[in-house]
């Protein structure tokens, strides 16, 4: 077969759809023996990771780099749904396209749907982000032959909230790949970490529940431990304050990031929402106790391997921190939970069982 694939969503660093993105990319030129694939990949300012360039262009794929801006897709494909895929790709089987656009195709077509935040916590959505969405998905109803969903809980707000037939719907868990880690005391002390510090990852926004969580880390008025948050600003950032023992790094790279969860003392992640939830389950796989929201994805993703907390309830985010602060033996029999339930999550699991169902709807 030959499969057409929207790699866009690759160019935003420090967001997890673009580590899906890449870990899709690299699965496909890993994993795949038999079919032809072309990645597409649009943008005008933002760059394709070179790395990740050099790697599809040694391979015996096809790349194609259109140089337009995500809204003029927006609006080309997704408001007045014109212009097929295959005038940039020529004659396809497939085409797999990203959680941005939704272009017209004469081939198949299969969609990837990480979550349905715009869904359930519309406020905490930028507006643009929430109407390209709600446009993006009438398409994905009507045309699209699969749907990979990132959880059971997206694979759910698809059929609640959208009403799509659930024979269209596959649950496909990502992979998660994490580099070595290295200590790195010269890092800490850059960034301001003088102490034991609890950690947090994601883009600062207003679904990822920031400021109750440093209300909670506030409230328990532990000289001894500090705060760190990491991650880009993103829409509607509450801009938290950076304190004595509060510290926002704003986006580190993947190799620092390594060194930051492999040094906390555990992690905590109190989004409102989540498809999936990535860092929940990178600091899993380097062996960090964790603390988890119990909603969404991340109550699924968790299980028995973490503690959990409703992030709505600041007292209950505060308890957590101190649960897994004051008890050295859980923290221990996190980490070995953990590790257990993150081996559940590659990326050859995660083509396989994509190419499986592309396969089976070919027939």
């Amino acid at each position: 077969m030959k499969i057409g694939i929207d790699i866009s969503q690759s160019a935003y660093e420090g967001t997890g759809v673009a580590r899906f993105t890449k870990g899709l990319v690299r699965s496909i030129l890993t994993y795949n023996r038999v079919h032809e694939y072309v990645f597409l990949f649009s943008s005008l300012r933002k760059q394709l990771d070179p790395l990740l360039e050099k790697e599809i262009r040694a391979s015996k794929h096809q790349i194609i780099k259109l140089p337009v801006p995500p809204s003029a897709l927006n609006f080309v494909w997704n408001t007045l749904h014109i212009g097929t895929v295959e005038l940039l790709t020529n004659k396809l089987d497939w085409f797999v396209s990203s959680d941005w656009t939704q272009p017209p195709a004469h081939c198949k077509k299969a969609t990837i749907v990480h979550d349905l935040v715009f869904k359930r916590y519309p406020k905490t959505v930028a507006p643009s982000i929430l109407a390209v969405q709600e446009k993006r998905l009438q398409w994905v109803k009507k045309e699209s032959d699969l749907i990979f969903a990132d959880s059971l809980t997206t694979a759910d707000d698809l059929t609640v909230l959208l009403d799509i037939p659930t024979q269209k719907i596959v649950v496909n868990y990502p992979g998660v790949e994490i580099l070595p880690a290295i200590k790195n005391d010269q890092l800490l002390h850059r960034l301001g970490i003088s102490k034991p510090y609890i950690l947090t990852v994601g883009k600062r926004e207003p679904r990822k529940n920031l400021k109750r969580l440093a209300e909670a880390f506030r409230r328990m008025n532990d000289e001894k431990l500090q705060l760190v948050i990491v991650g880009p600003s993103g829409w509607g950032d509450l801009d938290i304050q950076p304190g004595k023992d509060i510290v926002v790094t704003g986006y580190v790279s993947d190799s620092d990031l390594a060194t930051l969860y492999t040094s906390s003392l555990f992690f905590i992640f109190p989004s409102l929402y989540e498809g999936f939830g990535y860092p929940a389950v990178e600091a899993m796989k380097y062996g960090v106790p964790t603390a988890l929201a119990d909603t969404s994805s991340l109550k699924e993703i968790g299980e028995e391997a973490s503690v959990l907390f409703d992030p709505l309830d600041v007292k209950s985010i505060k308890d957590a921190l101190v649960a897994i602060r004051d008890n050295e033996k859980m923290r221990s029999d996190l980490i070995q939970k953990g590790m257990k339930r993150a081996q559940e999550f590659t990326w050859q699991r995660y083509y396989e069982k994509m190419m499986e169902a592309i396969t089976l709807s070919s027939c």
